[in-house]
């Protein structure tokens, strides 16, 4: 899959002979964030300042600095090594007889040094300076520059810490400050979309192979957990068991694992969405040339329906769905199986966002299918005539 924009505003993402604004790129990346799903960000009417994203974030940024700044930065302790008039840390036998230091009063220690240029800060300091490169509002761009040059100045000199380096980032109970600004500047850099042309930085992700697929699952996820609203409950990828009722003793290491992706509940009504996000077509060409839904997906679907507990209060009303990315079309099928509805639906990532939002709220509509065969929502208007 190659990934590549126009002009990073208003270019296009490239899947193939797929096109994707990149504000809808932006605005899958802002519903799998944290940012997002733990409301640090004004979510109401965020669909229509799509455009704005990257300044959006660079404002939550900035903010979240200043508030450290205020408070003082987080500090960590750094290993160095120096050669003293006296002892500190542990001493470097090795290093210490091979330069002859003792006959020059000295010893090589190592020790633990008290920072602020910890990997946390340098990682936010870069992001910062993303910040200065990737908005459109000279205000929000003197802001982070400004930030940026203070940390410099306050000791955070070092290169921005690698991906690798980062995983290993851990942020504890008492890190609650540094959480948001971290969750800022993770944004701030996954918002840079990457080109086919030579530049000095990589990117994991939306990237190539299953990245996109990745990001269209988690955008997904992330959405329903920010935007749904009591009683209604978003259980991420769960484990499912068979319902076994006698096997022979290998059995077990030869099923597949049935692993749902995104699973809405509401316990008050009683109703259960098992959602499935495909980033692939949702059809596929039989023997004549006649396209027909992927039988893989809905086999798949239907055990995940089905392969539920007898006991459940929510079995009986579980609707599922298989949620396809979609360019300029709409896709909006149903059918009954077994008593539960199985829709076949798509989110238009070439459409407005707001559109996009409207398409992702009518997944949990409670729908039926009339006797003309249109779908009806659960206030008896017809989706489609």
């Amino acid at each position: 899959m190659d990934i590549a924009s126009e002009d990073g505003q208003h270019g296009y993402v490239l899947s193939g002979s797929t096109r994707i604004p990149v504000r809808n790129i932006w605005l899958l990346m802002l519903y799998a964030s944290k940012l997002y799903q733990d409301e640090e960000l004004e979510r109401a009417g965020i669909e229509d300042q799509a455009d704005d994203i990257p300044d959006l974030v660079a404002e939550l940024l900035a903010t979240e600095v200043e508030r450290r700044l205020h408070r003082n930065l987080t500090r960590g302790f750094r290993e160095r090594r120096a050669n003293l008039s006296r002892v500190r840390g542990r001493i470097d036998l090795l290093e210490t007889e091979s330069r002859q230091l003792l006959r020059q009063g000295l010893v090589a220690c190592r020790f633990d040094d008290l920072t602020v240029d910890t990997r946390r800060n340098r990682y936010v300091r870069a992001a910062l300076e993303t910040a200065v490169r990737r908005t459109r509002s000279s205000d929000v761009q003197n802001r982070c520059r400004t930030l940026a040059s203070t940390m410099r100045s306050l000791g955070v000199q070092g290169v921005r810490p690698g991906a690798g380096e980062m995983s290993r980032e851990s942020l504890g109970r008492n890190d609650t400050d540094d959480r948001r600004m971290m969750s800022a500047a993770r944004l701030m850099f996954d918002l840079q979309i990457p080109t086919e042309t030579t530049g000095s930085e990589t990117f994991a992700r939306p990237g190539r192979g299953d990245g996109l697929r990745d990001l269209y699952e988690k955008a997904i996820r992330g959405f329903y957990s920010a935007t749904l609203k009591a009683p209604w409950s978003v259980q991420p990828r769960r484990i499912r068991q068979w319902p076994i009722e006698a096997a022979t003793a290998r059995i077990g290491t030869h099923l597949p694992r049935m692993e749902t992706d995104t699973v809405l509940e509401n316990h008050l009504q009683k109703r259960r969405v098992i959602v499935e996000t495909k980033f692939t077509s949702s059809v596929e060409k039989g023997r004549y040339g006649v396209e027909r839904f992927k039988t893989g997906h809905i086999y798949q679907l239907y055990a995940y329906v089905r392969a539920q507990s007898e006991e459940d209060p929510l079995a009986r009303h579980t609707t599922g769905v298989l949620l396809y990315p979609a360019i300029e079309g709409d896709l909006n099928e149903a059918m009954v199986v077994h008593g539960h509805v199985i829709r076949f639906m798509s989110v238009d990532l070439a459409a407005t966002p707001p559109t996009i939002k409207a398409q992702l709220d009518r997944v949990i509509d409670d729908v039926s299918i009339g006797p003309d065969g249109d779908i009806y929502v659960d206030d008896g208007i017809p989706v489609r005539v």
